[in-house]
């Protein structure tokens, strides 16, 4: 897609130089004409002896008159495509800078604009378009990437390449464009290739493992021992692809079908969820009843999904026998759905990342506990599917908080008509 821009932007570029040059010519072709109408006006002032007739001169006259309209006309005209074509340069993405056979810049659009006269990095992007320029004009093309460690950090790729135009008039190109965002997912497309191969070799290499310990072993209590623990592994391998699955669902429904939900009713069920594994660890999951009936537009089992997988994360790292608290409130524009342990915590240096597809603070106790690593991923897309945002606070040794936020269902929103009798069920959550 970068490389179709880039083509596009040269392209356009390529116009430009062309309409730059058809507008000098129009331009001397207007000085040459106005040079020829001035001799002939001035031949006809010093040849006062011949008599030319009052209709001559008059037809004369207006001959120029046309000769001069035409030529203010064609550099109108000429003027007002120029300035169509900057427009477009304006629009694209990347910045364009032209630089003349002297290596003076005679163009840039909007973009690069802003790397003139600037600061800090984009100071040093200014440097590296004058250099790659300098060498694209003695006809050698070049390019180079900028790092900018920010913050926010950026990687700027700067493009030069000669261009030989008529009458010398422009004689070099550059394409400045920012490749961050495609680093970046060329980063997490690395890292979830290494990561899914880590997490499916791993129970699946014991399996195997274990598979062939079984065949030999006559001892019964040690081939029921490695059977379970094959049924163990079996499980893991399918909740990373039945979670795969689930984000990729997620994902490809960026518009989930929305409804007016009881926000009651979305935690009640991921509550009922959870409970058995709840019940194991011995964490008891205490829900605080909101004093007001709280909706959202949504689809359920998204939101279920997520409330589900907050409170699956916050049972996991929790020491046995602390409570899992969820509680709810809004405010005029949003519904906040918090929960909160009293586990491990978070280090602050892990917080950014907790989101990312297996992504784990401590991949050690992740393994004792199952964790896929995919749950809060899950979260961060369900949130950004509905228009929302997920939070989170954090100190170790004491415990976290996690926020779903979203949009809340507007009372004059006609579908709550159509809701019935959502609002009665609200404020009843129930505890486990």
């Amino acid at each position: 897609m970068i490389a179709v821009v880039s083509a596009v932007a040269i392209g356009l570029v390529g116009f430009l130089i062309g309409w730059t040059v058809a507008a000098q010519r129009a331009r001397r072709r207007a000085v040459s004409v106005s040079e020829q109408i001035a001799v002939c006006v001035h031949r006809l002032d010093d040849d006062p002896s011949k008599d030319r007739g009052g209709a001559d001169l008059e037809a004369t006259v207006e001959l120029l008159d046309r000769v001069v309209t035409r030529v203010v006309n064609d550099r109108a005209d000429q003027g007002e495509r120029l300035l169509e074509l900057e427009r477009a340069l304006d629009a694209i993405p990347q910045g364009v800078v032209i630089f003349d056979r002297s290596g003076e810049a005679v163009f840039r659009n909007e973009l690069a604009r802003s790397y003139e006269s600037a600061r800090h990095g984009d100071a040093l992007v200014a440097a590296v378009i004058n250099e790659v320029a300098s060498a694209a004009v003695g006809g050698v093309s070049s390019q180079r990437a900028v790092d900018l460690f920010g913050p926010p950090r950026r990687h700027v790729v700067v493009s030069a390449v000669p261009v030989p135009s008529p009458d010398n008039a422009v004689g070099a190109v550059v394409i400045v464009q920012d490749v961050t965002e495609r680093r970046q997912l060329d980063n997490v497309r690395r890292d979830f290739v290494a990561n899914i191969s880590h997490e499916l070799k791993t129970p699946i290499g014991a399996l195997a493992l274990l598979a062939e310990t079984l065949v030999g072993e006559q001892d019964p209590e040690v081939a029921r021992r490695l059977a379970e623990r094959m049924v163990s592994e079996a499980l893991r391998v399918n909740r990373t692809i039945d979670d795969l699955l689930e984000l990729t669902r997620i994902e490809n429904e960026e518009s989930p079908q929305r409804e007016v939900l009881s926000v009651a009713n979305v935690v009640r069920e991921a509550v009922a969820r959870i409970g058995p594994a709840a019940d194991q660890a011995e964490i008891p999951i205490v829900v605080r009843e909101s004093p007001e009936p709280l909706e959202v537009l949504g689809d359920r089992r998204q939101l279920v999904s997520a409330v589900y997988n907050l409170l699956d994360n916050a049972v996991k790292y929790s020491l046995s026998g602390s409570p899992v608290e969820v509680r709810a409130c809004r405010d005029d524009t949003s519904v906040f759905v918090a929960i909160e342990d009293h586990g491990t915590g978070i280090p602050a240096k892990d917080l950014d990342r907790i989101f990312e597809r297996f992504y784990r603070v401590d991949a050690g106790r992740s393994r004792q506990t199952g964790g896929t690593g995919l749950g809060l991923a899950i979260v961060r897309h369900i949130a950004e599917n509905h228009g929302g945002e997920v939070r989170v606070t954090s100190r170790l040794g004491e415990g976290s908080v996690f926020t779903l936020v979203l949009p809340a269902a507007s009372p004059g929103n006609p579908a709550n008509l159509a809701a019935g009798g959502s609002q009665q069920a609200s404020g009843d959550w129930g505890k486990s």
